[in-house]
């Protein structure tokens, strides 16, 4: 597989191909350009799923004396020539003075349509770039981190239903997330995942005890039938991997 590079910029609703050009470091002025008030996602992980296209919210500031075109803040990893395939769409300069603009921008991620690899899941560095009208431009590192994560999911069946009280309930479930290469979900194995149980009438989930999924990524235990109320799993995530929360499955306590 080839390595990847950005589908296209937009800026005020025209499509131009975007490429990098060498990194300087964060906070430079590098030919009479800065960028500065960097967000990315909300400073939130970017969680992709199998089929869903993720548009991630971003936005910067752009302080230059050279007349512009294509200012973009992308991701990336080792170097700028090695950025995270996405499509980038950009508003027109928001005049804060004369030369420095606000942009908002979205990343829009699609592992439906580009051919995202598990490996790319993890961390990854934030560069800005902007091409100048006549030619050249100038790209800096701004010094964040975005982790980009595998969607993860979650099932859960408590039996029996309805119980009598002291009796044993038996908890599964299933935890998965998402194979970006194959475009499905596969099982997630070892993973320590979270039971919870919320009381009839109760406003929040409590957790009972954790329980590692098994080499297919199901899950099983037991507890003991005290009250009427609903169980679900929790699993928290990592450093690739977004957490998810089952729905839950509502046992009556006789």
């Amino acid at each position: 597989m080839g390595k990847k590079v950005f589908r296209a910029v937009v800026t005020g609703g025209v499509a131009a191909m975007f490429t990098a050009v060498a990194a300087v470091p964060a906070g430079a002025a590098e030919g009479g350009v800065s960028f500065t008030r960097v967000q990315v996602n909300g400073g939130k992980p970017i969680v992709i799923g199998v089929s869903e296209e993720v548009a991630a919210p971003t936005s910067f500031r752009m302080a230059t004396t050279h007349k512009w075109k294509w200012p973009a803040v992308f991701l990336y990893r080792g170097s700028t020539d090695d950025p995270l395939w996405h499509a980038i769409e950009t508003s027109d300069c928001i005049e804060v003075s004369p030369g420095v603009c606000d942009i908002k921008e979205t990343m829009f991620f699609d592992p439906s349509v580009w051919d995202m690899r598990n490996s790319e899941a993890g961390a990854w560095k934030v560069a800005a770039e902007v091409h100048f009208q006549g030619g050249g431009g100038d790209t800096d590192d701004e010094g964040l981190t975005v982790y980009v994560k595998r969607n993860s999911r979650l099932t859960v069946n408590a039996s029996p239903e309805p119980v009598s009280k002291g009796k044993t309930i038996t908890v599964t479930g299933k935890v998965t997330r998402a194979n970006w290469e194959t475009r499905k979900y596969a099982s997630y194995e070892g993973r320590l995942v979270s039971l919870q149980f919320k009381p009839s009438g109760a406003t929040s989930y409590t957790t009972v005890k954790k329980v590692y999924a098994n080499g297919s990524g199901n899950l099983k235990t037991t507890v003991k039938a005290s009250k009427t109320g609903t169980w679900r799993w929790v699993y928290y995530g990592n450093t690739t991997t977004g957490p998810s929360t089952s729905s839950g499955d509502n046992v009556v306590v006789r």
